[in-house]
């Protein structure tokens, strides 16, 4: 039986229809509406919404619209990013009604390519593991994933066609795998992090999510200006290394047999697959990666948690008071470390074109006390590699499962191109 709250839009079917003229960014924005409508009481993807105004431009603008790269399709943005027209919360109790001056670089962005900015979307405070109030469209009682819960869960239910969220740990491809959507977590620093909400300033990564590979490549493709699309040709076969890092036993069962089954489908359909063995660094740096958040993340939120304590969600609060006795030696020894893992990953990389691992470590878990774990995502994050989530799978219990695609870095087409060779491959499959 089909889930009326889960209904993605393919961002560049709607884009192409646009650009013939088939239909207009205002019917685009009125089917958003309409999901909105339906779906938000149950599922709270959205912290503020400005549905007049995407309105009022797609009406007044379209034409215009229907030229640019984003063709005037409304888009989500995580409620960390700025916007002088709407409120920025950062997902806390001390930033409500905040209203700031300006626009975060990748709202600009989005408004130049010709997006419309339909609302903010939930986020976790301050992008942390305290839980938001968003639910999964795939069943509410689950949770959505985190910190970019809103955005995911927007996409999912077909409230917007673009989404952007950020990732620190695993805040863009476990949401994602969680929602069934696609998640693009580029190479770092591809997208803009000024006027964001920092946690981490040398792990925090803006990233897109979209319904599928194709559509999430078009909308950043779109944004960057940069050669990202990969739906004008069929994907190369690419060399693919199966990864089984030394967390592989945190996997679930279904997640285990998934990434399997997808290395199995997309071995079938001509890729190269071979396992590959991680070089031990990667253990000392899948620990180095909490040492450079967590004392990055003391110092970033340094006003709210001096003066705001009170106010900060428990197990930020609790963090961050751990967080306070992280010395600068360590901080410095987790960082060389995770530089000689960057080594070590580009040489690993030069036999295979991209890594097949789990995005999460199961399906999304039941209760929405927690935002799940990290755990398959933030060795990645370290490393600064793009990171993509490629849904189609889903468990016994019909809810999705995501495999993650990590690629090289600054080669991000090439991992995008991977992404939807296998994500097509599991599509082909019956019973995927």
């Amino acid at each position: 039986m089909s889930n009326p709250l889960v209904r993605p839009l393919s961002a560049l079917d709607l884009a192409r229809r646009i650009e013939g003229g088939e239909i207009t960014p205002a019917d685009v924005v009125a089917r958003c509406a309409e999901a909105i409508a339906a779906g938000d009481a149950t599922i709270g993807a959205f912290a503020a919404l400005d549905l007049a105004g995407a309105e009022a431009r797609a009406k007044a603008d379209g034409a215009a619209l229907a030229k640019t790269p984003l063709r005037g399709l409304p888009v989500g943005v995580k409620d960390i990013f700025e916007t002088a027209d709407l409120p920025t919360g950062y997902g806390s109790p001390i930033y409500a009604g905040y209203r700031p001056a300006t626009d975060a670089a990748l709202v600009c962005m989005i408004r130049r390519a010709g997006g419309l900015l339909l609302g903010k979307t939930v986020t976790t405070q301050f992008a942390f593991m305290d839980a938001g109030a968003t639910r999964n469209p795939h069943d509410p009682a689950h949770t959505p994933g985190g910190s970019s819960s809103g955005s995911a869960a927007a996409v999912a239910a077909g409230m917007v066609a673009v989404a952007v969220g950020t990732q620190t740990g695993g805040s863009m491809v476990r949401p994602g795998a969680f929602c069934g959507v696609a998640a693009y977590k580029p190479s770092y620093r591809l997208l803009p992090m000024v006027g964001c909400k920092t946690f981490s300033w040398s792990l925090d990564t803006a990233g897109l999510f979209a319904a599928g590979i194709a559509d999430v490549a078009y909308a950043a493709a779109a944004l960057t200006g940069r050669d990202l699309r990969v739906d004008r040709a069929a994907p190369a076969a690419p060399r693919i290394g199966l990864a089984r890092p030394h967390i592989w036993p945190q996997a679930s069962p279904a997640m285990r047999a998934a990434v399997e089954r997808a290395a199995r489908l997309a071995e079938a359909a001509g890729a190269s697959v071979r396992e590959v063995a991680l070089p031990p660094v990667f253990e000392d740096a899948f620990r180095a990666h909490g040492v450079v958040q967590d004392y990055e993340a003391y110092r970033a939120l340094a006003h709210e948690y001096d003066t705001h304590r009170d106010r900060l969600g428990p197990r930020l609060r609790e963090h961050l008071g751990a967080a306070a006795s992280i010395t600068p030696e360590a901080y410095d020894d987790a960082r060389r470390i995770a530089k000689r893992a960057r080594h070590a990953l580009a040489d690993l990389m030069g036999e295979v074109d991209v890594l097949l691992t789990p995005s999460a470590p199961g399906a999304a878990p039941r209760g929405l006390e927690s935002t799940g774990q990290s755990t398959f995502n933030r060795l990645w994050t370290l490393m600064g590699t793009p990171c993509i989530n490629v849904p189609g799978l889903i468990d016994d219990s019909g809810l999705p499962l995501g495999v993650q695609i990590v690629g090289r870095f600054g080669r991000d087409r090439a991992a995008l191109e991977a992404a939807l060779f296998v994500e097509r491959t599991i599509a082909s499959s019956p019973g995927a």
